[in-house]
């Protein structure tokens, strides 16, 4: 007779700021008072006109960017990239629509 097993607990997803910790902070910060990434500080991001953070030099593909960051552009933008701002320079792209939700949620915090 097999040995009775202990069910093991439900996962349960990682958090937004767990996420970004993962898979963001590399190229950004959550705040304009640690030194400048590769990517732009993303503290209140969230209402923020696109490419125009002053003392962050931006890619190309910003530089005429003319839309202010909402959960949708920030959710295009994560699941790919180029398509949302072509010549953008990030290259991380983000399949999973719960991950991107849940790195939005947070990034919304930050406002």
């Amino acid at each position: 007779m097999a040995g009775a097993q202990m069910a093991l607990p439900a996962a349960t997803p990682p958090d937004g700021a767990t996420l970004f910790k993962q898979q963001c902070a590399t190229c950004h910060t959550t705040n304009l008072s640690d030194p400048v990434r590769q990517g732009p500080p993303l503290v209140k991001i969230v209402g923020r006109p696109a490419g125009k953070l002053d003392g962050f030099h931006y890619s190309a593909g910003f530089a005429n960017a003319d839309f202010v960051w909402d959960d949708a552009r920030l959710d295009a933008y994560l699941a790919n990239p180029q398509a949302t701002v072509p010549g953008s320079n990030m290259a991380y792209r983000q399949p999973k629509a719960e991950t991107r939700a849940a790195i939005i949620a947070y990034l919304k915090e930050l406002n």
